[in-house]
C-alpha cells in the first residue's frame, strides 16, 4: 500500500497546539519560518513515501540475516538510510554548533513521525541516534561532544543505548555490567545486555552504545549508575576511526513485528579489553540517560501515532474500493464497505484518536523546545513542568491506541486481514512493542502518579486543566462548539476530581494510587486530547468564517472534535470510578486462586 504523509493536519496541530509562529520568536529558532516549516515537512514527506514506505513490507517479509556477528538489513536499506543521512534530517533539531539545524523539537517530531508510518522497523535506528545526540549535549565534556557528535549529526555514526541485562528487566537499578578505571583515564566494561536496538548493523561506519554500568565500590541501585560512550570501533583523537573494541552481537531476536529492527544481545569485554569513556560524573548515569529516555519516550509515542495513522491509511483505501452486502435495512445491491456504518464507526474512532493523541505528542514536543529556549525563568520552569507532565501520558496513551486503531483497522479488512499478504497485520505485529518500549506502559502510568503529580506541590497539572477550563468556558454554547461544551466539562471534571484523590493518598494508601494508575493516565490522555481536538475545531471555525484554508478539511476537524467528544470521551468520566475504588479488588482472589477450575 501507498503511504501519503499528513503534511496539512501536521501544519495545522504545529500552528494551532504547538504555536510555532511563537516558537519562531524564541533565540535559537528563528529559523523555523512558515516557509522553511512547509518545506521540511514537504520534502521530507517526499522521502517518507517514496524511500522509506515501499521498504516496509520488504523488510517484514526478509527479515534481518545475522553471519559471523555481522547483522545485515534487508535490501534497500542502506540506500535509503545514506539519503536520509545525506539530507541531513538526522540533524534536523540538533545544535548548530554539531552541525544540525537547531530547529524546533515539536518540527522534528513531525519529520519523525512520517518516517516512522513510512517504515517503523528502520526509523528505530535514526530515533536512537537522536536521543544519544541529545543525551551528549546535554552530559558530555567538551571533548567528547567534539569527537563524536558532529558524526552521530550528519548520519556517519549512529546511536544506541544499552540499559536492560536478562536479570534486571526494567529494574535498571539491578544492572551488573562493571565498569573498571584503567590508566589513562578511560574504563574498562564488563557484561552483557539484552533487546538492544539496532545494537548491530552495516548501515553506518561505527555505533556509538551508551551504556549504563557500574564502577568499583559503587552503592546499590540506581544511585551507584554510571554512563560510558562505548564505541562499535575506537575513535582516534583526529576523528578517524581505529581498532574494533572488544564488544560483539551474540545473537538477535525472533520478535512478533519489526523484523527489520536488529534486536540484539550485546557482550562487551570478552577479552578484558573493551573500551569505555565516562559521561558525566561517576554515579550521575541515571541523571544522563534520563535525558535520553525521555527524549525516546515522546518519540516511542509518535511510533503509536505514526503506526496508527499508516493502519488507518491502509484500512480507509480497502474500505473505499471494496465492495460487500447490501446497506443494513434497505437495497438489495451490494455498495462499498465504506457505506457501512459500522465501517464508518471503526474508520472515524481511527482517524479521532490518532488526532487527539497526535495533539497531545505535539503540545508536549513543543513544551520541551519553550523549556529549553525560553529566557523568562518562570516561563521556563512552567515549560518544563508540563513537559515533564505529559511525557509518559504521551508515551504511553498514544502507544496504546497505536495497538488499538491497528487492531480496530485490521478489523475492516475482516479476514483478509488476518492474511498476511494484505499487509494488515504488519501494522498490528509492529505496533505491539511500543507500549513495552522505553519502560511500560504500567511504568509510565506509576511515574504519573507517583512523581509528575506531585511535582511542585501539583502545580503544573492544575495549570493545565484551569487552562482547559478557560478555554471552554469561552467556547460558544450553539452550533457544533457548542455540541462540545457538556462532554469537556464532565470529563475535566472528572480528571480534576481523580487528580485530588490521587494527590491525597499516602503511607498504606499508596497501593491505591499505584491501582488508579493505569485508568487515570487513561482518564488523562482522553480528557486532554478532546480539549485539543475542540482548540483545534475552534481555530477551524475561526478560518472558516474568514474564508481562510481548505473549508473540506477545517470542517473534517470540526466533526472529528465532535466524534471524539460525543463516541469516546465519555469513557473518561466512567474511569472516575474505577480510579477512585482502590486496589481491594486486585487482590480479592487470592494468587493460588487465580486459575479457576
Amino acid at each position: 500500500m501507498t503511504y501519503t504523509p499528513p503534511i496539512a493536519e501536521q501544519r495545522f496541530v504545529l500552528e494551532t497546539i504547538a504555536d510555532i509562529a511563537g516558537l519562531q520568536q524564541l533565540p535559537g529558532f528563528e529559523g523555523a519560518t512558515p516557509d522553511m516549516v512547509d518545506a521540511i515537512l514537504g520534502e521530507a514527506g517526499k522521502l517518507a513515501a517514496n524511500a522509506f514506505a515501499p521498504l516496509n513490507r520488504v523488510g517484514d517479509v526478509s527479515g534481518l540475516k545475522a553471519v559471523d556477528g555481522e547483522v545485515r538489513t534487508p535490501p534497500g536499506f542502506r540506500e535509503a538510510y545514506r539519503a536520509y543521512a545525506d539530507g541531513g534530517w538526522i540533524g534536523l533539531g540538533a545544535s548548530p554548533e554539531h552541525g544540525g539545524q537547531g530547529m524546533p523539537f515539536a518540527l522534528a517530531c513531525a519529520v519523525q513521525e512520517q518516517i516512522t508510518a513510512a517504515n517503523m522497523a528502520f526509523s528505530l535506528c535514526p530515533m536512537l541516534t537522536l536521543g544519544a545526540i541529545e543525551a551528549l549535549q546535554a552530559h558530555a565534556s567538551p571533548e567528547q561532544q567534539q569527537l563524536y557528535l558532529r558524526p552521530l549529526v550528519n548520519g556517519r555514526w549512529t546511536g544506541t543505548m544499552n540499559l536492560t541485562e536478562p536479570q534486571a528487566g526494567s529494574d535498571v537499578g539491578a544492572l551488573r555490567t562493571m565498569a573498571t578505571p584503567a590508566e589513562d583515564g578511560s574504563w574498562r566494561i564488563k557484561g552483557q545486555k539484552i533487546f538492544i536496538t539496532w545494537g548491530e548493523h552495516d548501515l553506518a561506519e561505527n555505533i556509538v552504545h551508551l551504556v549504563l554500568a557500574r564502577t568499583p565500590d559503587a552503592p546499590a541501585g540506581t544511585k551507584g549508575i554510571s554512563l560510558f560512550i562505548v564505541p562499535k570501533f575506537l575513535v582516534n583523537a583526529d576523528g578517524t576511526l581505529g581498532a574494533r573494541n572488544d564488544l560483539r552481537v551474540v545473537s538477535t531476536e525472533h520478535k512478533l513485528g519489526i523484523h527489520a529492527s536488529p534486536t540484539c544481545t550485546m557482550a562487551f569485554g570478552d577479552n578484558d579489553a573493551c573500551v569505555g569513556y565516562m559521561v558525566g560524573a561517576e554515579h550521575g548515569g541515571m541523571r544522563a540517560m534520563f535525558t535520553m529516555m525521555n527524549h525516546a519516550r515522546i518519540n516511542v509515542g509518535l511510533e503509536g501515532i505514526a503506526i496508527a495513522d499508516r493502519a488507518f491509511q491502509h484500512a480507509l483505501e480497502f474500505a473505499r474500493q471494496r465492495v460487500q452486502s447490501a446497506p443494513f435495512g434497505g437495497g438489495r445491491t451490494p455498495v462499498r464497505i465504506i457505506e457501512h456504518a459500522d465501517v464508518r464507526r471503526m474508520l472515524m474512532t481511527a482517524r479521532a484518536y490518532v488526532e487527539a493523541a497526535r495533539a497531545i505528542a505535539c503540545l508536549n514536543a513543543a513544551a520541551v523546545d519553550r523549556a529549553h529556549a525560553e529566557t523568562d525563568p518562570q516561563r521556563k520552569a512552567d515549560a518544563k513542568g508540563l513537559a515533564d507532565l505529559l511525557t509518559p501520558v504521551t508515551k504511553a496513551f498514544s502507544t496504546d491506541i497505536g495497538v488499538e486503531v491497528s487492531s480496530l483497522c485490521l478489523q475492516v479488512f475482516g479476514g483478509m486481514g488476518y492474511v498476511e499478504e494484505t499487509g494488515a497485520a504488519q501494522h498490528y505485529r509492529d505496533s505491539r512493542i511500543a507500549p513495552i518500549y522505553e519502560g511500560t506502559n504500567g511504568i509510565q502510568a506509576l511515574d504519573l502518579v507517583g512523581r509528575k503529580l506531585s511535582m511542585d506541590g501539583g502545580r503544573h497539572w492544575r495549570a493545565l486543566l484551569q487552562r482547559e477550563r478557560q478555554f471552554i468556558a469561552a467556547l460558544p454554547r450553539t452550533g457544533d462548539l457548542g455540541q462540545l461544551v457538556p462532554w469537556l466539562d464532565d470529563a475535566v471534571e472528572a480528571l480534576q476530581t481523580a487528580s485530588v484523590w490521587i494527590s491525597g493518598n499516602e503511607g498504606d494508601k499508596l497501593v491505591d494510587t499505584a491501582a488508579a494508575a493505569t485508568p487515570y493516565l487513561r482518564m488523562f490522555g482522553l480528557t486532554i486530547g478532546a480539549c485539543l481536538l475542540a482548540r483545534q475545531a475552534a481555530e477551524a471555525a475561526r478560518r472558516l468564517e474568514a474564508g481562510e484554508g481548505d473549508p473540506r478539511f477545517l470542517k473534517a476537524k470540526i466533526a472529528t472534535a465532535r466524534y471524539f467528544a460525543e463516541q469516546l470521551l465519555p469513557a473518561a468520566a466512567a474511569l472516575l470510578g474505577p480510579v477512585t475504588r482502590g486496589a481491594s479488588q486486585l487482590f480479592a482472589i487470592p494468587e493460588d486462586a487465580l486459575l479457576a477450575g
